[in-house]
């Protein structure tokens, strides 16, 4: 038979009503008295479920996680890493995370998601770049928001952003150290956050090192940063004319699509040219040659992402807080030294 909250109730010489209080950690209960309950919990192996607090509470217990389709369905590894990180860490605070993708192009007649709708979240994660009329309907129902390697302009939201500018700085430093001064960026769209952080890095490491930033050595036009787009932003690179020696993009997936393009080119990564990503996929230790990048706490995002969330759920939004996420340089092939001429 499974152990009932009156079986607790029991064991600890207490009342029902006393341990249903000291499951929901009510303040009204002494500190004595609820480490005997505590105790009787533990003993008896005791789970109250989230349902159950629901009833009390009116809480639901779960975490919404909302992306866009595009991302999900480009088999991205970054926001999945991310999801896990707020999985482990919802378990931690006893919350369960219940995931949807949305599409890129949510209109004002596309519906909210169902967990929304029934009421069957408490706040929502936001991952990646969304539409703003999703935000602007989550607001209209005062959904707690936290955004996750985005943020909305002009809005005071809880977020857990990458640091960029940092990493494009390190990014560009390390071909700097390695004797590059011709030095390429391509990225997607730069109006998102993440990767205009990453191109000001980049422009202000070239500056400190007094070398002049050069437009056409940028493509910063690509709806998405992904392999194909990474393919293109490096065949426009050399159809521009352009003498470069290394190149740095914006994540690990166009640093895949531009070593594929320099590979047709009869070309040589690092012997011809240096290239640099972002964000360490896993995939980056089977390329040929491995990829030197930017490592990324994916998962420490996550977790952050549901430190936020509980904060702000507790003090019912009050002080929203920015976390900054370190990166690291992981140097492996795909980068080297260039040869004095």
């Amino acid at each position: 038979m499974p152990v009932t909250i009156k079986d607790i109730a029991k064991k600890a010489q207490v009342s029902v009503a006393t341990v249903s209080l000291v499951i929901h950690d009510n303040d009204r209960i002494s500190p004595e008295t609820k480490k005997r309950v505590r105790k009787a919990i533990k003993e008896l192996q005791y789970y109250p479920t989230r349902s159950a607090r629901g009833l009390v509470s009116k809480k639901s217990g779960n975490i919404g996680f909302i992306l866009t389709d595009d991302h999900f369905s480009r088999s991205e590894p970054f926001y999945t890493q991310i999801f896990l990180g707020t999985e482990f860490q919802a378990r931690e605070f006893e919350y369960y995370i219940l995931l949807t993708t949305i599409s890129s192009n949510f209109g004002q007649q596309d519906p909210l998601p169902r967990f929304v709708l029934e009421k069957n979240v408490e706040g929502v994660i936001m991952a990646g770049k969304v539409p703003d009329i999703i935000i602007r309907q989550l607001e209209d129902i005062k959904m707690p928001m936290v955004f996750v390697d985005y943020y909305p302009k002009g809005k005071k939201y809880p977020v857990v952003m990458i640091d960029n500018i940092e990493g494009g700085l390190q990014a560009t430093q390390h071909l700097i150290d390695c004797h590059h001064h011709r030095i390429a960026f391509i990225a997607g769209d730069i109006r998102h956050p993440s990767i205009s952080g990453r191109f000001q890095g980049y422009k202000t490491a070239l500056e400190q090192a007094n070398i002049p930033f050069d437009e056409m050595l940028t493509v910063t036009n690509r709806e998405y940063p992904d392999r194909e787009n990474g393919y293109m932003a490096t065949r426009q690179l050399f159809e521009q004319n352009k003498q470069f020696t290394a190149i740095f993009t914006c994540n690990d997936a166009m640093a895949i699509g531009a070593l594929q393009y320099i590979k047709e080119m009869k070309l040589s990564v690092p012997g011809d040219i240096s290239l640099i990503g972002f964000d360490d996929v896993e995939s980056d230790l089977s390329l040929d040659p491995p990829l030197t990048t930017m490592r990324v706490p994916k998962v420490d995002m996550g977790v952050e992402a549901v430190r936020l969330m509980v904060e702000s759920l507790q003090k019912n939004n009050a002080y929203p807080r920015k976390v900054l996420v370190p990166v690291q340089l992981i140097v492996r092939k795909s980068t080297c030294h260039l040869a004095e001429e």
